[in-house]
């Protein structure tokens, strides 16, 4: 069964979360636990998300997806002209 996946925002929150966990004096592992999540992804969160505030973390998520679909469109540019260079090789 596939995880929960899990929006920027909220991944903010777990990880404030579980800072204040950690100054309490708990455990990694104890805190992951709490929070649901596996020890390598609240790594993974912590490299990517720490320090963010809610707002960076929505801007970062927008700028991610925009910088994907302007890759696919580049992608789709090149295919054609590459198609369209195939194509008048042949006439000539």
């Amino acid at each position: 069964m596939p995880g929960k996946r899990f929006k920027a925002e909220e991944i903010v929150n777990k990880l404030r979360q579980a800072d204040v966990e950690l100054a309490r004096g708990s455990t990694v592992a104890a805190v992951c636990k709490l929070l649901g999540i596996t020890d390598a992804t609240y790594f993974r969160w912590r490299k990517e998300y720490g320090g963010m505030k809610v707002d960076q973390a929505k801007r970062l998520k927008a700028l991610e997806q925009e910088n994907a679909r302007l890759k696919r469109l580049l992608a789709d540019a090149e295919l054609d002209k590459a198609i369209l260079r195939e194509a008048a090789k042949g006439n000539f």
